[in-house]
C-alpha cells in the first residue's frame, strides 16, 4: 500500500472553523501571549464581573488611581453604582478583579501580570493609609487592599499658589 502524501493527509483533515473575529487588543505593558491568555480566561462565562476587556480597563484604572506623583496619600472612593462598568470607579474593585484574573491564569502569563500587579500594589501600599477599622466595615475585609482608607478625595487638591482661572489680569 502506498504511504499517503503529508499535504493530501493536512487537505483530508476537516479544519477548524473560520475565524471571524478580531485578534484580542493587546493589553498596555503585557506580552501579546499573556494578553491572548486574558483574553482566553475572559471569555470563559464564570463571572458578571470578568467580561471581554475587564483586565485591560483594571489595569488601566489602577495605574490612573496611583499615577499624579507625589507623597500626598490617595483614599479610594466607592463606586455610585455596582454595575459592571460603574465599579471600576472605586480603585479597590480593579484590584478584585484583577486577582480574580491571577488566579484563573496560567503559570507564565501570571507570572508576568503579577509583575506587573506587584509593582502597583507596592506604590498602592505606600500612597494610601492603613485603616483600623477596615475589619468591620468592609465585607471583604481580609484583602489587604481593602484594608487601606478610602472615602477622601481620589485627586488631588489644587495648588493655592497657581491661579484658577486663565484670564489676563490688567
Amino acid at each position: 500500500m502506498p504511504r499517503r502524501r503529508p499535504g493530501a493527509l493536512r487537505a483530508a483533515r476537516p479544519s477548524s472553523a473560520p475565524r471571524w473575529d478580531l485578534p484580542p487588543a493587546r493589553i498596555h505593558g503585557l506580552s501579546t501571549r499573556t494578553s491572548l491568555s486574558i483574553a482566553r480566561v475572559e471569555g470563559l462565562p464564570a463571572d458578571y464581573y470578568l467580561y471581554s476587556g475587564a483586565t485591560d480597563r483594571a489595569l488601566r484604572r489602577y495605574r490612573q488611581f496611583l499615577q499624579p506623583a507625589g507623597r500626598r496619600p490617595r483614599y479610594p472612593q466607592d463606586a455610585e453604582c455596582s454595575c459592571r462598568g460603574c465599579s471600576f470607579d472605586d480603585v479597590r474593585h480593579a484590584r478584585d478583579v484583577l486577582a480574580e484574573v491571577l488566579t484563573r491564569l496560567p503559570p507564565r502569563p501570571r507570572a508576568e501580570l503579577a509583575r506587573a500587579v506587584g509593582d502597583l500594589d507596592a506604590t498602592y501600599l505606600r500612597r494610601t493609609l492603613p485603616d483600623p477599622f477596615a475589619a468591620q466595615r468592609q465585607w471583604q475585609g481580609d484583602l489587604w487592599w481593602r484594608r487601606r482608607l478610602a472615602g477622601g478625595r481620589e485627586d488631588p487638591l489644587p495648588d493655592p499658589s497657581e491661579p484658577t482661572s486663565r484670564r489676563r489680569r490688567r
